[in-house]
């Protein structure tokens, strides 16, 4: 979404009562009528279980229910507060979330917002975790998730089309995402590299062409009017958190898987620029080629498996480290220590939206619309093209061909799952029907 006009921000010691937002010379609509905490409370846990669809059918329910329905928060802020989390790594609909509840009610309504916005999804991905290594095998199980793997395709395929679309609008960017497709398939360069490269290379075009124009660099930059207090407590809560799992594991005994997992998804926290595809792509890089946590075909599973639950799809990457600890447990039961590693993970995968929003926020903020960062931002984006590229094919090639040839099941299945998603049907559905089919056909005794 594009900005509606050169934003003015002021805010004074991380203040939600000193945000105010000016859009070219226009005023504010007229604040709305202050709402309880325990009110919004309420609509937050309750969003946690019926946030479908996705991060645009998350953002679409929270402007209908926030600006339209209830009221809480003018369409002014609410785009400003969007514009705004579209530029930090992460899921960009719960950061819209936090910044929402901040808004309203200052770092508790931040903290009840992100929290009711994924804990849901975390208990229920949870429980079907535990199903998937526990009756996995069964013959009506394996026919579901049969049935769950050629949609995960049709639906990184569909993605792939649709963020190509909106990514490659140059030569430079369709240059980006075929040598980023290159690196990433044949030299097995680490994704964090990829997203420095980008953003590197995209930078300097920019800085290039003002140079070319006979301008500065910064020119038409612009005008900064933020002031940011020192949040110091913010910054000693930020290390706290942080370092309070790594002494709880030190303190159980010590186990380097745990470790291990929760210094990998911490890292993948600030790299995860693109979306969750794009993180995906770099967590089965690592966590199925360099760590061996899981399978090609699990990751595929896990990814299924998200898809049929509420919250963030980011949420597939708790399921690796469930299944991290699942596979090496060391000394711990395998129950224990998956759930530990699941924990661990989503813990260090959202832990960074937080405080993206209640400390870094503000100093962010005073980058928007600049042209050379915007420019290396939609470089990224480039390049994160020929990443789920890269991921389409790890994925196809485990699901659409088996030791004997072609798998005309889930060829046939995932081509239906494309036109479906392509006609406009909700993903949710679309799983749930491929696991539906996949059933039938277990019980029909059809090969898969």
């Amino acid at each position: 979404m594009s900005d509606t006009g050169k934003w003015h921000i002021h805010v004074p010691d991380n203040s939600p009562a000193g945000l105010k937002s000016l859009a070219s010379g226009k005023q504010n609509s007229p604040s709305p009528a202050p709402v309880s905490f325990s009110e919004a409370a309420r609509f937050w846990l309750t969003l946690g279980w019926i946030n479908f669809g996705g991060p645009a059918g998350q953002i679409a329910l929270m402007h209908r229910e926030l600006v339209g329905r209830r009221g809480w928060i003018t369409e002014e802020r609410f785009l400003h507060a969007l514009n705004f989390c579209m530029l930090l790594p992460g899921p960009e609909a719960m950061q819209l979330a936090i910044y929402s509840g901040w808004l309203m009610h200052g770092t508790r309504g931040a903290a009840v917002a992100g929290l009711g916005f994924f804990l849901p999804s975390v208990a229920l991905l949870l429980g079907l975790s535990f199903i998937y290594v526990t009756y996995g095998n069964l013959g009506p199980v394996a026919g579901v998730l049969a049935g769950f793997k050629p949609v995960v395709v049709a639906i990184v395929l569909m993605a792939l089309i649709t963020i190509g679309r909106r990514a490659l609008k140059s030569a430079l960017h369709v240059g980006l995402a075929v040598a980023a497709f290159v690196a990433i398939q044949f030299f097995k360069v680490p994704f964090p590299l990829i997203v420095l490269c980008a953003i590197l290379i995209g930078i300097t075009a920019s800085l290039g062409r003002v140079e070319a124009s006979g301008t500065t660099a910064l020119a038409n930059e612009p005008a900064v009017t933020a002031h940011v207090g020192a949040p110091n407590r913010l910054v000693v809560i930020w290390v706290v958190l942080f370092v309070v799992p790594i002494v709880a594991i030190e303190l159980a005994g010590g186990h380097p898987v745990l470790t291990a997992v929760y210094a990998f998804f911490t890292k993948a926290a600030f790299v995860t620029f693109g979306g969750a595809y794009a993180v995906l792509a770099y967590v089965n890089q690592a966590a199925v080629e360099q760590f061996g946590w899981l399978g090609a075909a699990q990751a595929v599973d896990g990814f299924a498996l998200a898809e049929t639950t509420p919250g963030p799809l980011i949420m597939v990457l708790q399921f690796v480290g469930f299944m991290a600890g699942w596979n090496h447990p060391g000394e711990w039961a395998p129950g224990t220590a998956a759930v530990a590693a699941a924990l661990l993970t989503s813990y260090a995968t959202f832990l960074p939206s937080f405080f993206f929003i209640l400390l870094g926020a503000p100093y962010i903020e005073r980058l928007r619309g600049v042209r050379w960062l915007d420019a290396g931002l939609a470089a990224v984006t480039a390049a994160v093209v020929g990443v789920i590229l890269d991921l389409g094919i790890v994925f196809g090639s485990a699901v659409l061909w088996t030791p004997a040839g072609l798998n005309v099941f889930a060829i046939s299945l995932g081509i239906a799952a494309a036109l479906a998603l392509w006609r406009g049907v909700d993903v949710r559905w679309v799983v749930l029907g491929g696991g539906a089919v996949g059933l039938v056909a277990h019980f029909a005794g059809w090969p898969q």
